[in-house]
């Protein structure tokens, strides 16, 4: 009993000393603020004794840290204004720290009473304020994409967007009043799009829908939202719905057609490029396309018809004539494999590649890198027609590692 007493005496004695040592560190504050001196160390000093249970509830120990934090600001501020050197990061993230500090204090400042009365004594002052730095928060953003930081320049815009909904802000509407919403939304989707990360792709999707005048790229980060989520049902299906809102936008015309060759879907593959001629006749990316399309579909004769035409308008476009060289490559081997009828088809089958090896030759010389695609054939068709020369050096390159 008389070592509870004891102890009992010692905690008695100690909270005087602890709020003595408070109210020094408070005071000490108090002078720093005022002077504008050590206002980093200010800020600390208050953020060190809102860790305590008891002093995160005391308005003063906040409202102390608020003005810290205001002062900071109007002095970088100022230094801005007066086009004097300063860290314009760090007056950025003191506008973060505004945000995050005044919305925190808003929520002890608002607690209803033991009535259930609300009467928050700060919020229209520091809502005022807050509203009034707003657009440093857009601008951080900016400043950080220019950086190529992508991870800090999404949480600008992120603290953009979600402060919009703060009850600090009740009554300013931001989501119906704020014009520049959509477009912190899309920026936020571009950093998540840099980053590769599906979740901040897609967080503020619906309001970077909003921004109409980048509404092509916002369904292009969701589409590859799901590339990255592996979703690939998801994917096609953004593809497919930007294709048709979009069928000039460079992304979704090729990834859509790819999409179809590689399953084997080559009628599929044709009705996506006749969709798309029908909102660019003229299109080289879309006449090729379909071309190719109708080589794997082994209707040769029009893939040939497409591609000449190609040549015509363009006679350096390389591609165009590998799929001529390829379509009467393609009907050689097919009549090839039918090995009892080769002795009526032999004559045919060395004309298909007597036409075939002018094209693939000159692709050949177009794209000398793309060797994966002419070796192949290039060999075939000099054995066939027994070019010894050409076949030794094709041969030779077929042997190279």
């Amino acid at each position: 009993m008389k070592y509870i007493k004891s102890f009992l005496i010692y905690i008695c004695l100690l909270f005087p000393l602890t709020g003595i040592a408070q109210k020094k560190q408070l005071q000490t504050v108090r002078d720093q603020i005022k002077s504008g001196k050590e206002l980093t160390k200010a800020e600390n000093t208050l953020r060190g004794l809102l860790v305590d249970s008891v002093s995160k509830k005391n308005n003063k120990i906040w409202l102390l840290l608020c003005d810290a934090l205001i002062k900071q600001y109007e002095q970088g501020n100022e230094k801005l204004y007066l086009k004097q050197k300063y860290d314009t990061a760090a007056f950025f993230s003191v506008t973060r720290r505004l945000y995050d500090t005044m919305s925190r204090f808003d929520s002890l400042d608002a607690k209803p009473d033991a009535e259930g009365r609300v009467r928050a004594k700060y919020r229209t002052k520091h809502a005022e304020f807050l509203n009034s730095i707003r657009p440093n928060l857009f601008n951080g953003g900016s400043y950080f994409i220019h950086k190529k930081d992508y991870n800090t320049a999404f949480d600008y815009y992120s603290d953009y967007l979600e402060s919009a909904n703060y009850p600090l802000f009740e009554g300013y509407d931001y989501m119906k009043n704020d014009a520049l919403i959509p477009h912190a939304a899309y920026w936020a989707m571009f950093c998540g799009y840099k980053l590769s990360d599906a979740d901040k792709i897609m967080r503020f999707k619906e309001q970077a829908e909003r921004d109409t005048s980048m509404l092509n790229f916002v369904r292009q980060y969701e589409a590859e939202a799901y590339l990255v989520k592996r979703d690939t049902a998801m994917y096609v299906k953004s593809l497919q719905a930007g294709f048709e809102q979009y069928p000039n936008f460079a992304f979704f015309f090729p990834r859509l057609v790819e999409y179809y060759a590689k399953i084997g879907e080559h009628q599929k593959a044709l009705e996506i490029t006749d969709r798309a001629l029908k909102a660019d006749s003229t299109s080289l990316l879309f006449r090729f396309a379909k071309s190719t399309a109708l080589l794997n579909l082994g209707r040769y004769n029009e893939c040939i018809e497409i591609c000449k035409q190609l040549i015509k308008d363009n006679d350096s476009y390389a591609d165009a004539y590998y799929n001529i060289g390829l379509a009467f490559f393609n009907q050689a081997i097919e009549l090839n494999k039918d090995r009892q009828k080769y002795r009526a088809n032999k004559e045919k089958i060395i004309t298909l590649y007597q036409r075939s090896k002018p094209y693939m030759e000159k692709f050949r010389e177009l794209s000398p890198t793309a060797k994966s695609k002419w070796l192949a054939p290039l060999y075939t068709i000099y054995l066939n027609l027994n070019m010894g020369k050409e076949f030794d050096e094709i041969d030779k390159l077929r042997k190279e590692k």
